[in-house]
């Protein structure tokens, strides 16, 4: 049974809302009393509705790069119940109806990246960054987006907490890093290489996911080898330092994907022709790319990337 149904009446802190459709299982549209539409979040018995509430109380204000939080529901009073700001759309949507622009590549790419480093320099990660938690509103002209924001806060954590130290995966595997799949400590490095791997798939359009596995669908038990796979086959090899940090059942993971992908059958992203990936387009996401995270840059180094003031 749904937990909202539509037509039903809830109070918040500042408004009245009229629930209109239901979009996901925990997710619907709701009206204002002025009819502007409002995304409804609630679900029982799980934390995430509470969290994303929290992190966005302690954040929303410091960038306008993060989907808002525009009210708190007091009637009914359980479970938690959240109001955000509606978009028009996401960049899955965006993507697949269109492919971005170099010009539009980038100008998504830095509202990202500004509404990570707000998180990042406070110790918080994401961990759920992929087109369809961006969203958008349109406009004409060159760049069709006029506002960008990333949403869906519901899994952001602090790095030093216990999910993250004791390497609990959390986000979709096709877009984690390597550190998340092999369950190894993890922190606001994983969601630069998130935030990469949206980049790639945003610069090819429509669905597509250079780590989506060929040979197994998603739920089958070796799903996360095969992403794993699929991350080494274009931006392998672990450097050897990589060692340091990892135990012997990661180190030994690691030695079996050496051995079924030898050097030999690599497929380097940084080989794709020119005539697919512009050569500064490919540059700036193997500066991100690396399999070792602590070579990865931040948010705020790749904010001042000579990527950004390319000519056009």
């Amino acid at each position: 049974m749904s937990l909202l149904r539509v037509g039903q009446v809830l109070r918040g802190k500042l408004g009245q809302y009229i629930v209109t459709k239901q979009i996901q299982e925990t997710v619907w549209f709701a009206k204002n009393q002025i009819k502007d539409t409002v995304v409804v979040k609630g679900v029982e018995d799980h934390p995430r509705v509470a969290n994303e509430r929290d992190v966005l109380k302690r954040f929303q204000n410091r960038t306008p790069c993060l989907r808002p939080l525009i009210d708190e529901i007091h009637d009914p009073s359980r479970p938690e119940i959240i109001v955000l700001r509606h978009l028009d759309d996401h960049l899955l949507n965006s993507s697949m109806t269109k492919p971005l622009s170099r010009a539009e590549l980038k100008y998504v790419a830095k509202h990202v990246l500004e509404a990570l480093n707000v998180l990042h320099e406070n110790g918080y990660v994401h961990t759920d960054v992929k087109p369809d938690n961006v969203f958008v509103n349109y406009q004409e002209g060159e760049i069709r987006f006029s506002q960008v924001q990333l949403g869906d806060l519901g899994s952001t954590c602090p790095s030093s907490s216990e999910i993250a130290t004791q390497g609990i995966p959390i986000g979709a595997p096709i877009w984690t890093s390597p550190e998340v799949i092999m369950e190894t400590p993890w922190n606001t490095a994983s969601d630069i290489w998130s935030f990469g791997s949206m980049l790639i798939s945003l610069i090819y359009g429509g669905n597509f996911n250079l780590f989506r596995p060929r040979t197994v669908p998603y739920g089958h038990e070796e799903y996360n080898l095969e992403v794993l796979k699929q991350q080494f086959r274009y931006f392998g090899p672990f450097p050897i330092k990589y060692a340091e940090i990892i135990g012997p059942e990661t180190a030994a993971a690691i030695a079996y994907i050496m051995h079924e992908i030898p050097r030999a059958q690599l497929t380097p992203f940084s080989c794709t022709t020119e005539r697919e990936v512009s050569r500064a387009d490919k540059e700036f996401i193997c500066k991100i790319m690396m399999m070792d995270w602590r070579d990865r840059p931040t948010a705020k180094q790749l904010l001042k990337d000579d990527w950004f003031q390319e000519e056009r």
